[in-house]
């Protein structure tokens, strides 16, 4: 069943698109991404223009995050102090993000950067994840002697000031380091229509030294407001949010989070993180390579820019 975007003006199937959106619900309830991180190249994929895709998208990890969330809230897996911190870094970054957006979308230049932006995180964030994922796994059949250096380690982190305790996660802690990560990640979900789950998610256990357990609840709840300011201001300065296509996405997200969160509890951490960075690598490579093999793209924008 074709149906008309009207802002993204391509025809798409209906039935492909809530394909899409519930198997990045999937992911969002099992990994505690927003899943925008594999759904804008997808979208990319079938045709729909970057600029459209990544603004929409944002809508839609909004939908698909807030019900990853609610399964998180009845098993108390969620720091709410922590990631209400993450947020206000979040927010930040998201208006910062969505100036850029909006400068080089004027210099006509936003889809290429928005292609290389997606190559280069989902590459380096793919290949640390998978070679830590692997130590991980090797550690855990060893005897499963590798979880707990991450709890004894005083690192830069701890000297820094404003000090806050978060009881959820077990931690006393800086508030300077979680703001900085959600104002990264908040760029990111401005530029790249992405939650950030993909780079939150470990800064979280690596970084912040949070415990596996809260940081795909936490994820997912910050993700929820900073992607909500994010399509706001993307849907009044660019007015580029496709309504038609944030339903169909939003209805395939809502029932593909709920299975996702079901898969996510019966698999081991380390089994979720070296799964989730497989996938980040192969759209990492399906990307590169549509820029690579199509550089006839690449010279009409030149061209554009030259009349």
């Amino acid at each position: 069943m074709q149906i008309y975007l009207p802002i993204a003006e391509v025809s798409v199937n209906a039935f492909l698109l809530l394909g899409l959106g519930g198997l990045v619900g999937i992911l969002s309830g099992m990994f505690g991404v927003g899943g925008g991180f594999l759904m804008t190249p997808l979208l990319f994929f079938i045709g729909i223009p970057p600029a459209v895709a990544v603004a929409t998208e944002a809508n839609q990890i909004v939908a698909s995050s807030f019900s990853g969330v609610l399964a998180h809230f009845r098993r108390k897996s969620v720091d709410i102090k922590m990631g209400m911190v993450l947020q206000a870094g979040g927010l930040i970054g998201a208006a910062l993000g969505v100036v850029v957006f909006n400068y080089l979308k004027k210099l006509g230049q936003v889809d290429l950067l928005v292609m290389l932006c997606y190559v280069v995180f989902l590459g380096v964030v793919g290949a640390l994840m998978f070679i830590e994922s692997l130590n991980a796994l090797r550690r855990s059949r060893k005897g499963g002697a590798g979880a707990k250096p991450k709890r004894r380690q005083r690192g830069w982190i701890h000297a820094l000031p404003f000090k806050m305790r978060f009881r959820t996660s077990g931690l006393y802690i800086s508030v300077i380091p979680p703001i900085i990560v959600g104002i990264v990640v908040g760029i990111l979900a401005a530029i790249m229509g992405v939650g950030g789950g993909f780079i939150m998610v470990p800064a979280m256990i690596y970084i912040l030294g949070m415990p596996t357990k809260v940081v795909v609840g936490t994820s997912l709840f910050q993700i929820i407001f900073v992607t909500a300011f994010t399509t706001m201001l993307h849907a009044t300065t660019n007015y580029t949010v496709d309504i038609v296509l944030a339903v169909l996405l939003l209805i395939g997200g809502v029932i593909g989070a709920q299975i996702g969160t079901q898969i996510g509890v019966r698999l081991k951490a380390e089994q979720l993180r070296i799964l989730l960075a497989m996938m980040v690598l192969v759209v990492c490579g399906k990307l590169a390579l549509d820029l690579l093999l199509q550089p006839s793209e690449l010279f009409t924008l030149g061209a554009a820019g030259g009349h």
